[in-house]
């Protein structure tokens, strides 16, 4: 099991730029696929991003594609996703997650979550 605290949300405009950290506990961060999932207010939660545990595999939704990006630093077990171009739609509450399965964008792949970071997009 790991602990997992997100950060960076905020307020931004729309067209700004904004990057989310993950923080996770433990001294196997580099055995867990992490990935990021939003919820938007009365909508499910979807997929964001994912990355293996050697960060040489990625993965997008298409809707984020060629404007987010998620990275990952072993050494200080932290995820990040470094969000461009942002749109009033990217608004949501975005969540962390760590699994061992495999890069996936189904949720039920991943264990172990945070609590979530807002982060609103105004137009």
């Amino acid at each position: 099991q790991v602990q997992l605290v997100e950060s960076g949300g905020r307020l931004v405009q729309a067209g700004g730029s904004l990057r989310l950290s993950c923080a996770a506990s433990g001294r196997t961060f580099s055995s867990y696929i992490m990935a990021w999932f939003r919820q938007a207010l009365g909508k499910e939660r979807e997929f964001v991003a994912a990355i293996s545990g050697t960060g040489g595999t990625t993965s997008y939704a298409d809707s984020v594609k060629g404007r987010f990006t998620i990275s990952r630093d072993s050494a200080k077990s932290l995820l990040y996703l470094e969000m461009n171009s942002l749109k009033p739609d990217d608004t949501a509450m975005y969540f962390c997650a760590a699994g061992r399965v495999g890069v996936s964008s189904l949720s039920t792949m991943y264990n172990d979550w945070g609590q979530g970071t807002q982060v609103t997009v105004s137009s």
